[in-house]
């Protein structure tokens, strides 16, 4: 009597352990995945005013292509600079709400990316240190990734600046 008591609980917990199973796989996948070539639209884009009313800002957008698995969101730009060249850069943010540190020729960035609470949109906030004129300058960005369909990605990036905040709603059509 005490066996068949035995095997019925352990009947019950194996049972219950893979009637729960697809519920914690759903959980860890019902993140938003970002991965994808993303082109940049200008359309549906504000960029929004140069800081301290200096009227519209050009510029911003650019294509890029995300990898992204369980613990990483790598971002590979291509922007064109003052001089008409094409410029890419690689960013690589953890997904596990420890900071990344990222270099680029404007200097050393750390960012802290973390999910919303329903998985689907992602907040990369990050500090940027550099030189000029003799003075290091700090600015901070907070910048929320969400799909709005399944291909058509927006970033909402409010900046602080020097010269005040700005903020910009960039828009990216999947390739």
């Amino acid at each position: 009597m005490k066996r068949n008591f035995t095997m019925q609980i352990v009947s019950f917990t194996v049972l219950f352990a893979f009637l729960c199973m697809p519920l914690a796989l759903n959980a860890q996948g019902s993140k938003a995945n970002f991965a994808g070539t993303w082109a940049f639209n200008a359309e549906k884009s504000n960029l929004g005013d140069a800081p301290g009313g200096g009227g519209p800002r050009m510029g911003g957008g650019g294509n890029f292509v995300a990898t992204q698995d369980a613990n990483l969101l790598t971002v590979e730009s291509t922007r064109t600079n003052q001089n008409g060249e094409s410029v890419t850069t690689t960013s690589k943010y953890t997904l596990d709400g420890k900071v990344s540190v990222n270099s680029t020729g404007r200097g050393e960035s750390k960012s802290t990316a973390t999910w919303s609470a329903d998985g689907k949109s992602l907040t990369i906030v990050t500090t940027r240190s550099f030189e000029r004129d003799g003075q290091t300058t700090e600015m901070k960005t907070t910048e929320v990734w969400s799909l709005t369909s399944p291909t058509v990605l927006s970033r909402v990036s409010t900046m602080n600046t020097p010269n005040g905040e700005r903020k910009t709603t960039m828009v990216y059509d999947k390739k």
